[in-house]
């Protein structure tokens, strides 16, 4: 994903609108860009609130920043900034992450980012784009960059191997079932798409939605997922990221007027305190096929 990242933005800079920052990231993996580009491209170091404001006066004068850091660093400890300076402007600076969720699981709680999609999504004008594959970031990133909206686009570290034709604010029906609607975001979709197929060979069929766009989702999206959560009455929401706030708050907002049973799987009310592989915390969490499986059993 990081290396689709780095080939885009060299696809892309004979756009003389379009500035990189970083924060002291990735220094090897957007060398070439540097190189082509060096009065485009700056490293402002451990300084991510001011980058925020850097990238606001860049966006003001017609340019198109695109900044580069860590999640945690890069949302939660710019938040003031990025709602001062860049929404509440209504400027069109793209946000790049990586490290959310427990990506950086070795690490331990200070680099990991489970509320980053809750934080921004309180953010009037912010658009939240959550690829899972290197083509959907090159896909969405094409379509948003110069829209002139703030964007966050959220890097995992995992991909998945599905066949998707992502586009903006719309929401992606892979399986089509009728027992329950399972709406899953980022490298999860892997695994529900997984438990899907396994499960319909026992006569458990679902609705399988994969969101690349968490805000905005457009009106014909909606709609089909509201159509869907009408015919099964059960929904299962799925992400590497915390139960409140994510995916599971933005679809039972959209489908507040609907009676339901919903069910989300993700990171409960709590800090992941433990240390292990990003594998080791998704077995902990439930967020495996074998999990999804046992969720879906569980609504059904």
């Amino acid at each position: 994903m990081r290396n689709q990242f780095a080939k885009t933005l060299i696809e892309l800079g004979n756009d003389k609108k379009l500035v990189v920052l970083i924060g002291d990231i990735s220094h090897f993996l957007l060398r070439d860009f540097q190189n082509l580009y060096p009065d485009r491209f700056y490293n402002l170091g451990i300084a991510e609130q001011s980058m925020m404001s850097l990238a606001s006066g860049l966006a003001i004068h017609e340019f198109y920043p695109v900044i580069h850091s860590i999640a945690p660093f890069i949302i939660e400890r710019a938040f003031e900034q990025i709602k001062d300076d860049i929404c509440y402007q209504g400027l069109g600076v793209n946000i790049v992450s990586v490290g959310s969720a427990f990506d950086y699981a070795s690490l331990g709680c200070t680099h990991h980012c489970y509320d980053d999609i809750a934080i921004l999504r309180t953010l009037p004008n912010m658009q939240i784009i959550y690829p899972a594959a290197p083509h959907e970031f090159d896909i969405l990133f094409r379509q948003t960059y110069n829209n002139k909206y703030p964007t966050y686009f959220r890097l995992p570290q995992k991909n998945h191997n599905l066949k998707t034709i992502p586009k903006f604010g719309e929401a992606e029906l892979l399986l089509e079932g009728g027992d329950i609607t399972v709406i899953a975001v980022g490298p999860q979709i892997q695994n529900a798409y997984d438990a899907a197929l396994e499960l319909s060979s026992k006569g458990v069929h679902c609705d399988i939605f994969y969101v690349s766009t968490i805000k905005p989702i457009l009106k014909e999206s909606r709609e089909m997922i509201r159509k869907s959560i009408l015919k099964t009455g059960k929904l299962l929401t799925i992400e590497e990221h915390s139960i409140r706030g994510g995916i599971g708050d933005e679809i039972s907002l959209l489908c507040g007027n609907i009676r339901f049973f919903h069910k989300r799987l993700g990171i409960n009310d709590k800090f992941l305190v433990n240390y292990g592989s990003y594998d080791e915390h998704c077995l902990e969490n439930k967020l495996t096929k074998d999990g999804i499986i046992a969720s879906i059993y569980e609504i059904l």
